[in-house]
């Protein structure tokens, strides 16, 4: 299986998206949308921003181990 490692994030204040690379080795609890200076954090049972608020679910979950260990 191949692990996705770009994924487009859209700020739920404003609407505005951007992709992004995401971390292998990390996750990532907290992001600011470049637009309106929103910080995101993830949404309760996410492990981070990105299974929130991204196309795509970061590299860990995605190879079906926990995030965050």
């Amino acid at each position: 299986m191949e692990i996705i490692l770009k994924s487009e994030i859209t700020c739920p204040n404003c609407g505005h998206k951007k992709e992004e690379e995401m971390p292998t080795n990390a996750c990532q609890f907290f992001y600011e949308c470049e637009n309106c200076k929103t910080r995101l954090k993830p949404l309760q049972g996410d492990c981070c921003v990105f299974c929130s608020y991204g196309t795509v679910p970061c590299p860990p979950i995605q190879a079906g181990t926990s995030c965050c260990n």
